[in-house]
C-alpha cells in the first residue's frame, strides 16, 4: 500500500488546491506553467526552458509508463531526456499512477523524484 501524504498548491491570488504529493518531500515555489503534451513527462521534466517553475500536466495520468534508463545515441545526445537533471521545482498532475509497465522503465516516477 502506497502512503499518501497531504499537499497543498498556494497561488499568489490567495487561491488553494489540496491533493497528496509523492516523490520529493518539501516545500516549493515557483512560476505555475502548464504542459498538455499526453507523453513525456520524462523529457518535460529535464527540460531546461521549465527551470525554477512547478510543472501542470493537464493530461490526467501519469506515472503509468515510469522512467527509462538513461542513455546516449552514437553522437552522445540523450535518448530519453532533455538534459541530464530534473529542472522543475514541482509537477501537479490529476491521477498518479504508483503501478507502472513499460519495457524500458528502471524505475517509478515517484522513485526519480526522490533522488
Amino acid at each position: 500500500m502506497n502512503s499518501r501524504k497531504g499537499a497543498t498548491l498556494k497561488l499568489e491570488n490567495g487561491a488553494e488546491f489540496r491533493g497528496f504529493s509523492f516523490g520529493y518531500d518539501g516545500p516549493c515555489d515557483g512560476e505555475v506553467v502548464f504542459s498538455t503534451a499526453m507523453v513525456g513527462y520524462p523529457e518535460s521534466l529535464t527540460d531546461p526552458s521549465y527551470s525554477g517553475q512547478i510543472l501542470c500536466v493537464t493530461y490526467p495520468l501519469i506515472g503509468n509508463y515510469g522512467v527509462p534508463q538513461e542513455g546516449a545515441d552514437e553522437l552522445g545526445i540523450s535518448k530519453n531526456f532533455e538534459s541530464e537533471k530534473i529542472w522543475v521545482r514541482g509537477v501537479v498532475i490529476s491521477d498518479y499512477s504508483f503501478d507502472y509497465s513499460h519495457w524500458d522503465a528502471v524505475k517509478s516516477l515517484d522513485e526519480w523524484l526522490k533522488e
